[in-house]
């Protein structure tokens, strides 16, 4: 089998004539419409379809308006924690832009071929026996759940539907997932009219890295689904095989509101995605290392606080009991009294005159 190239999307800009002012607009390759900076008025470009731009089949409306969605994004940051750097606490939500993106909708049949141990609960009354208060040995009995294990395989047979993926590099599918679900009830044909005035982004992903990612939800799908449809009371060493078969990949608009802060111009901005229906929001906010070091800095200083505080107790009462001994060692180091003179008596009493009586 002959490898298949790699396809190659065109990076060519179109350009064309504003059709009420008669200005003539550059419109970047990855971008399908413009708005004309002299008059405000909507453009939309459409281009031939291909095999990796095929032609849009439905589109998902905003139901969240701009103020709507800059509210939802200050509480947002509002509660970031206090560790989030400033600059992200303090940016400004004026920029938000509401973005077309395009993202692929997946079916598919799975025919899955399964096996796994099947637990099955019963109870049973043991004998055993034990020591009471007492220091006594007793016999007593006590109801044991026990589980036992049986075999089952077979096969599992079910129509994969609603599987979302991104088509656009400038976004992660792991980020639109984020913000998942959207509404799909409320799902119209796509006609030019309902874009005109917003961003919208052309397909920069091939159809096989979408039908990749397709398929590696539909997989970790059917393995869910799967685990919720075992009998029993539990099961363990569930392994299964799927085939897909009568895919269909059908290109899809869906609403975002997009706002990138420029925290710190030596990194990039904080991206924060909202759904532009249901209002659910994710980003990433960087953490400040200066700030998570002084607070580990300050707990450390709070946890020895007290050890150094005992420590400098006993050094003061050690030298407290040392004090009092003082005099006694002056005593002891003083000097030592005159001796008497020659001839003193024990007692101090003057000595007799010598010589006889007169």
């Amino acid at each position: 089998m002959t490898p298949r190239c790699p396809v190659r999307l065109s990076r060519t800009p179109v350009h064309l004539e504003c059709e009420t002012c008669g200005a003539s607009l550059r419109v970047d390759a990855d971008q399908r419409t413009a708005v004309c900076p002299y008059c405000a008025s909507p453009s939309i470009v459409e281009r031939p379809p291909s095999h990796d731009r095929p032609a849009p089949h439905f589109v998902l409306g905003f139901s969240m308006t701009q103020e709507s969605a800059q509210g939802a994004v200050k509480a947002w940051l509002g509660k970031r924690s206090f560790f989030v750097q400033s600059g992200v606490k303090a940016g400004t939500v004026d920029a938000i832009r509401g973005v077309y993106t395009p993202a692929y909708l997946y079916s598919a049949m799975a025919q899955t071929r399964y096996a796994a141990e099947i637990g099955e609960n019963y109870q049973e009354t043991e004998i055993y026996t034990t020591t009471d208060d007492k220091g006594n040995t007793v016999t007593r009995t006590r109801v044991v759940t026990r589980t036992e294990h049986r075999h089952l395989e077979g096969e599992h047979a079910t129509y994969v539907m609603d599987v979302l993926v991104v088509a656009s590099r400038s976004v992660q599918n792991a980020e639109l997932e984020a913000v998942e679900p959207f509404d799909l009830r409320t799902m119209r044909r796509y006609t030019p009219a309902v874009i005109s005035g917003w961003i919208a982004e052309e397909p920069t992903m091939s159809q096989e890295q979408c039908y990749g990612l397709a398929r590696r939800e539909a997989l970790e799908k059917i393995g869910r689904d799967l685990a919720a449809f075992m009998p029993g009371d539990s099961h363990r060493g569930l392994v299964h095989e799927t085939r897909l078969d009568r895919e269909t990949l059908e290109l899809l608009y869906v609403p975002l509101w997009v706002l990138a802060i420029r925290h710190d111009p030596r990194k990039p901005p904080l991206r924060v995605l909202i759904n532009g229906q249901t209002g659910a929001i994710h980003g990433k906010a960087p953490l400040s290392w200066v700030k998570i070091a002084l607070v580990v800095l300050l707990v450390l200083l709070l946890l020895a606080a007290p050890f150094v505080l005992a420590a400098a107790r006993d050094r003061g009462a050690g030298r407290g009991a040392a004090r009092p001994a003082a005099p006694a060692a002056a005593r002891t180091n003083a000097a030592p009294a005159p001796a008497p003179p020659e001839g003193a008596r024990p007692g101090g009493s003057r000595p007799g005159p010598t010589g006889g009586a007169r």
